[in-house]
């Protein structure tokens, strides 16, 4: 998908939410567990429940992992549901990779071809050579992480190096990389105060911005300082709506809460105008 491809879904379905597919056994409804795959009939009840709510969906890829092959196949299952039924939908491995380079094209191989996602988030560390194997597929996307919502993010993100905060170089130096144009970026909405800044930086790229409903991140901050003339974001909710009833009514349910957001941000996006 291209990121035009992606404008026009926002604009059409006055949208820029992403659902995050956080699947745990362990808080699906319980009457879900006597099917042959709980995980994938979950995942499917969601989607066909919020589809035309959202632009985005981001399995996390360790919700998956934590299943073995069962876990693999069930995200397989979800993803290819997704490519055929809703191919409007741009799709983000949460996986959170990032090697040296000729792992890195492994992995991109794996995520790209193998499972067809458009993005990739990837932990930008270990520097060019980790990256740019991602960013040589042609209509696929990597989204680099910047600046988390987690409370660790101090412990690095926000240090200065040679007087400029290590957040603040990982955007300035990822911009010179090879393919750069196909470059996101991950930034917490718990840490909206720092998005004016960030935008000076990479004023059209997008940002993926997780944290808002349950880790109490402001949609309005977040608009406030980081929307462009293009939108420029995707929000992204997981256990605020995936989660919004154990009950067998749960896609309803998370259905209304999609919603809710979907809501507000058309009146941003009518600000936007």
């Amino acid at each position: 998908m291209t990121t035009q491809d992606l404008i026009e879904q926002i604009h059409k379905k006055k949208s820029f939410l992403c659902i995050g597919l956080d699947t745990d056994l362990d808080k699906i409804p319980s009457h879900l567990l006597n099917e042959e795959d709980p995980i994938f009939s979950f995942n499917k009840a969601i989607i066909d429940a919020t589809h035309h709510l959202c632009v985005a969906y981001k399995p996390n890829i360790a919700f998956y992992e934590a299943y073995g092959i069962k876990g693999w196949q069930a995200l397989e299952k979800t993803i290819d549901y997704l490519n055929k039924h809703y191919p409007e939908q741009f799709t983000i491995a949460d996986a959170k990779r990032g090697d040296i380079g000729n792992t890195s094209a492994r992995y991109a191989k794996a995520f790209f071809e193998d499972l067809a996602f458009d993005s990739i988030t990837i932990a930008p560390y270990m520097g060019k050579d980790s990256v740019e194997p991602f960013l040589s597929f042609k209509n696929k996307h990597t989204i680099l992480l910047a600046l988390t919502s987690n409370v660790g993010a101090f412990d690095f993100q926000t240090k200065k190096v040679g007087g400029n905060e290590l957040y603040k170089e990982v955007l300035e130096v990822s911009k010179t990389y090879e393919g750069a144009e196909n470059l996101m970026y991950v930034v917490g909405a718990t840490k909206a105060e720092y998005l004016s800044e960030i935008r000076e930086i990479v004023p059209k790229s997008f940002l993926l911005v997780p944290g808002v409903g349950a880790q109490g991140g402001s949609l309005k901050e977040v608009c406030k300082y980081g929307m462009t003339k293009e939108v420029g974001l995707l929000v992204n909710s997981s256990r605020g709506i995936i989660y919004a009833s154990d009950g067998k009514e749960f896609a309803i349910a998370a259905q209304k809460k999609a919603e809710e957001l979907q809501m507000q941000m058309q009146e941003e996006l009518n600000n936007l105008k």
